[in-house]
């Protein structure tokens, strides 16, 4: 995979979802929104809204000197409780489609914002118990970003090698004195793995390197 950055990649990572996703949300009854994700502490909603307020806080770039940490992300959130579900959607399909040209923008420090809600959507069909999350079409695109993104955090090499697409990826960086780890699974479960997401029922190997030696977030 090649080091030279991609800048329309985020956008497009992020059109390609909505086109996904948004139908999704918008078919979804009323309790849907209240189940529990892998997000401690967080509900389909809150995750939902997390995600529209970061890509329009992208989009007007509005950065805070706490911006993205806990505390920001739970004054946006309770700054949504009172808006209806339609809503929370509204605004994240905006942010889905417009946050791409400001993400190109900035050079790559935002870069990691497209794949960070694109795993939030694999969170929301987890907790629904559909099938294809952290998949579907936005996948290559994905993990396309997860390789710089993972260079960035300087999370130890890994050569990945994935059996459902054939690919072979250079993920993370070298360190001195230490061979790199390999991986051997499909996409999905690669991105669970630099994503700290659940593990169970997966089916991977993984040497010379820990689960929790790899997380981006």
């Amino acid at each position: 995979m090649a080091d030279e950055r991609d800048p329309e990649l985020p956008g497009l990572l992020l059109r390609t979802e909505r086109d996904a996703f948004i139908p999704l949300l918008r078919s979804a009854e009323a309790g849907d929104f209240a189940l529990r994700t892998a997000c401690p502490g967080w509900t389909v909603r809150h995750v939902l809204a997390h995600c529209g307020s970061v890509l329009n806080r992208v989009v007007e770039s509005r950065f805070e000197p706490d911006v993205f940490s806990p505390e920001c992300n739970d004054r946006d959130i309770a700054e949504r409780a009172g808006w209806t579900d339609a809503e929370v959607v509204d605004e994240l399909e905006r942010g889905m489609a417009e946050a791409g040209a400001a993400i190109a923008k900035s050079g790559g420090v935002l870069d990691g914002v497209a794949l960070g809600e694109w795993i939030h959507a694999g969170d929301v069909r987890e907790a629904w118990g559909l099938e294809g999350a952290y998949r579907g079409p936005g996948l290559p695109h994905a993990l396309a970003l997860l390789a710089p993104f993972a260079r960035r955090r300087k999370t130890p090499l890994l050569l990945a090698r994935l059996e459902d697409s054939g690919e072979e990826l250079t993920i993370g960086t070298e360190h001195e004195g230490r061979a790199p780890g390999r991986y051997r699974g499909d996409g999905a479960t690669l991105i669970r793995l630099f994503a700290d997401r659940p593990l169970v029922g997966t089916r991977y190997e993984l040497e010379g390197v820990k689960e929790n030696e790899l997380n981006v977030f």
